[in-house]
């Protein structure tokens, strides 16, 4: 019989578990076992390292053939958790793209979001939700985040100014707006047209249409960042094997910038300075998994008593705190409530302190990622 190639989870199952680090990646694997604690976790499937590897000796033609049908099959099962269709303009299936190796590599290995938008999805995800702002906004991100990756449009130095990033702050300036979130819907719609625009001047091609090109544009381009110079360079310093390559997983997009009752976060299941049992985190409201990192807005944090504490460090008020930078116990106290009950789980079941991502979709929410969290040392 044939390896197995492609593990799908969702629904609370698993082809995988925790144990397959050296198969799945750590994403992989996590993704597999919070399935199988019966944790909330977007369904979707991972591509094995073997598959990396194989993508080195055999080149890019022949690993399509190998996963082709398992990969589609993948998709699939996605529809049918999520109850939508993959290419379709009326109820569009959209996906993550995330490279995951065998032991965690930060800023190596780039994600992709929102893949399988495009000019007609973006419409019927407007007609389909009712929030042109949310459509459009998923699209000029996945377009900028998609022409990084996957395009090579990412500024190779520090010196160099992403393209995104110049439109951006020029349509701003336009707008005298100061944060990417006053942006209008027109504004969104506009920015998509400029992105479109540098992506055909800079690279000689339209921006790609049809969803399954994104996606296996997306496959590879997370094989190929395997040997980008930062992943090679941090192997390097970390005695990190090349041979071992890099899983990738695809996973239906949960969405966090679905208006005032969605957000995206980080927490501990404890302080990663001191090892207390005091469960700690940020979340931004209305917004996606980057916005919390990119520091462009302030996130707030997930625990009244740490938002409390966070409040006095920066002499707010308490007027001020309430009003602006409610805890997510506070603003939304029932996702608070389900976000702690997972928390004790995930602790309980790896016996350690855990570091988690996660999303709320329209009070519902989702767990994205868990891994074991790394202490800081007081």
């Amino acid at each position: 019989m044939d390896k197995k190639r492609v593990y799908y989870f969702g629904n609370k199952q698993a082809d995988g578990h925790g144990k397959m680090k050296e198969l799945l990646g750590g994403k992989g694997a996590g993704l597999a076992e919070m399935n199988l604690v019966g944790i909330p976790v977007p369904p979707g499937f991972t591509i094995t390292t073997d598959v990396c590897t194989e993508y080195y000796t055999l080149g890019q033609d022949q690993v399509v053939e190998l996963i082709k049908k398992d990969v589609e099959e993948g998709v699939h099962r996605i529809e049918k958790v999520m109850n939508t269709k993959f290419g379709s303009d009326e109820n569009p299936c959209l996906v993550s793209v995330r490279s995951g190796a065998r032991v965690s590599m930060p800023g190596m290995m780039d994600t992709v979001l929102n893949l399988g938008l495009n000019d007609l999805a973006v419409l019927g995800l407007v007609k389909k939700t009712g929030n042109e702002r949310f459509a459009w906004d998923s699209y000029r991100r996945f377009i900028q985040m998609y022409s990084d990756v996957v395009l090579g449009m990412k500024p190779t130095n520090k010196e160099d100014i992403d393209p995104f990033e110049e439109i951006i702050e020029a349509v701003k300036k336009e707008k005298g707006v100061d944060e990417d979130i006053h942006l209008s819907v027109d504004d969104l719609k506009e920015l998509v047209v400029r992105f479109k625009k540098v992506v055909k001047d800079k690279l000689n091609k339209e921006f790609p249409q049809n969803p399954w090109d994104q996606l296996w544009g997306a496959v590879m381009a997370v094989f190929d960042s395997w040997n980008n110079e930062r992943a090679i360079y941090y192997r390097r310093m970390n005695k990190i094997p090349d041979e071992w390559g890099t899983a990738v997983s695809v996973m239906a997009m949960v969405f966090g910038n679905m208006g005032d009752t969605s957000g995206t976060g980080v927490a501990f299941t404890r302080n990663a300075a001191t090892g207390e049992n005091i469960f700690n985190g940020e979340y931004l409201i209305n917004a996606q998994g980057e916005d919390v990192v990119a520091g462009i807005r302030t996130p707030q944090q997930i625990t009244k008593a740490g938002s409390l504490e966070w409040a006095k460090l920066h002499g707010i008020s308490e007027e001020e705190r309430e009003k602006k930078y409610p805890s997510l116990e506070e603003y939304l106290p029932d996702v608070y409530k389900d976000l702690y009950e997972v928390q004790t789980n995930l602790e309980n079941h790896f016996h350690d302190m855990q570091d988690i991502e996660f999303t709320i979709q329209e009070g519902k929410l989702w767990l994205l990622q868990t891994r074991t969290g790394k202490r800081t040392g007081a």
